[in-house]
């Protein structure tokens, strides 16, 4: 016999990696969201960084997209601390700003505890592509 559960588990595919989303504007949070889920995405989300570090402890997502400012604790104590917490194995981490204005980057060592720096104003389908191609990348590495 078939349970909802089951026929769930069948109608869901499988899904493309977790992301975590820390933004204190609901907007964009939800417009972020939208993009990565549907692009295959487990999604989840925090108003501040002291909700994304929760959220990372409890989740272990495969990137984490944080905003710069942010009420309680900013994007880079954030950034910084998911890094420390994660140890030897760090997820991807990416820090958006409204602050840059150039185009989306990436530094050899963490900049503010991010290695990948995007503007905010970047589309957010542009950065579901970043995401995605950093998250195909370190599979080769």
């Amino acid at each position: 016999m078939t349970t909802a559960q089951d026929l769930n588990q069948i109608d869901m595919p499988e899904s493309r990696g977790k992301i975590l989303i820390i933004d204190d504007d609901p907007f964009f949070l939800k417009v972020l969201t939208d993009n990565f889920k549907e692009n295959g995405f487990t999604v989840f989300n925090a108003n501040d960084g002291v909700e994304g570090v929760k959220s990372y402890l409890e989740n272990s997502p495969d990137a984490v997209i944080s905003d710069l400012v942010m009420p309680r604790m900013g994007g880079v104590s954030t950034c910084m601390e998911i890094g420390r917490l994660a140890g030897e194995n760090p997820p991807i981490i990416v820090l958006l700003t409204s602050m840059f204005q150039e185009s989306p980057h990436e530094h050899e060592a963490p900049e503010m505890g991010a290695k990948v720096h995007i503007p905010k104003s970047t589309r957010p389908v542009d950065i579901v592509i970043i995401v995605e191609q950093l998250m195909e990348r370190r599979k080769y590495l």
